[in-house]
């Protein structure tokens, strides 16, 4: 499959640039029949019995800016996951001069690199008494880097439900949901579960290779909690449906999936990555934002709707549906 089938002209000014509010006032196009509705509506798209998913990652202030020790010069690093040994992957700018035994000062935190650079990125040791806590202090929530708004509390980019300090962007489906959508899907009779996926580098690269399949994913942290796998069991013993909010809770859920429909309980690293032609053996309904041209995400959606993505997101367009992160969503069934 050649990368161009996932691409789409996606103009600037269908790009959000402000976080509306509130949240639950953000566009949500049933893709079923093309119908329009708003996010509070959620739960009228559902029925009872079924199982919404959600991720409960939590955005760290990755965005760290310190100086280099030996020269001054200025130095951003994003940090994005915890590897081996303590150590730490990050994408960095300007990453071309460094170089192992780097040292780099930050407020509260250094950071000597150890391996890299390779594609922005390096690996770095961070000493701190507290390294997240470091992190926390030092640093700031990275927004998209297609995002030119402004965040009067960068709180507006975290979901409501974002508990386990992880990710180094936010769960962006999820940013829609207030206690009152909450609170509807209850009355309907619609469950609630959650998975944690620290959502990493694949949120900011985009497919390089010519053919998808040639795409490596980076490795992910997820967690299915025991509950959440107890709710997918009494969804399909019920006839209900498992809705994933969002593509990380998709992953998450379909990387510890088995032939019979269920989930196991468990942790661990995920690179599952979804294309055209794979089964999804748990998730049945889908609630996603609209993606970048080209990327991951657009491959999973086109892997979850199959060709009719594309009359989904022409219509989303021709609509005046603002796109990307701090966009309206779509819901989707497989």
């Amino acid at each position: 499959m050649r990368v161009e089938e996932f691409t789409y002209a996606l103009p600037d000014s269908s790009i959000a640039q402000e976080a509306i509010e509130p949240r639950h006032d953000s566009r949500l196009l049933d893709t079923r029949d093309l119908s329009d509705h708003r996010f509070i509506d959620l739960a009228s798209l559902l029925r009872s019995g079924d199982l919404v998913v959600v991720n409960e990652t939590r955005v760290r202030a990755a965005r760290l800016t310190g100086t280099r020790r030996q020269t001054g010069g200025s130095v951003e690093l994003l940090i994005l996951s915890e590897g081996r040994g303590g150590l730490w992957e990050a994408l960095a700018r300007p990453a071309r001069r460094l170089r192992p035994g780097v040292i780099i000062d930050f407020e509260g935190l250094t950071a000597t690199v150890v391996d890299g650079p390779r594609e922005g990125m390096v690996v770095v040791d961070l000493e701190a008494p507290d390294v997240e806590s470091a992190i926390a202090a030092a640093g700031e929530v990275p927004l998209p880097p297609y995002f030119q708004g402004t965040l009067e509390d960068s709180s507006r980019y975290q979901t409501m439900f974002a508990r386990n300090t992880g990710s180094a962007a936010a769960p962006t489906a999820g940013l829609h949901f207030t206690p009152e959508v909450v609170r509807a899907l209850d009355e309907a009779g619609v469950a609630m579960a959650t998975v944690d996926l620290h959502v990493g580098i694949d949120t900011f690269r985009p497919i390089t290779t010519h053919e998808v399949e040639g795409h490596r994913m980076h490795s992910e942290w997820c967690a299915v909690p025991e509950a959440t796998a107890a709710a997918v069991r009494e969804a399909r013993r019920s006839g209900g449906r498992v809705v994933a909010v969002g593509t990380t809770v998709v992953r998450a859920l379909e990387s510890f999936a088995d032939e019979e429909g269920l989930v196991l309980a468990t942790q661990g690293l995920t690179e599952l990555f979804l294309k055209p032609g794979d089964p999804f053996r748990v998730v049945d309904g889908l609630v996603t934002n609209f993606h970048v041209p080209g990327s991951t995400l657009v491959v999973l959606v086109a892997a979850f709707m199959g060709p009719r993505w594309r009359e989904a997101y022409r219509t989303a367009l021709e609509r005046g549906y603002r796109f990307l992160s701090f966009g309206d969503a779509m819901y989707a069934e497989r």
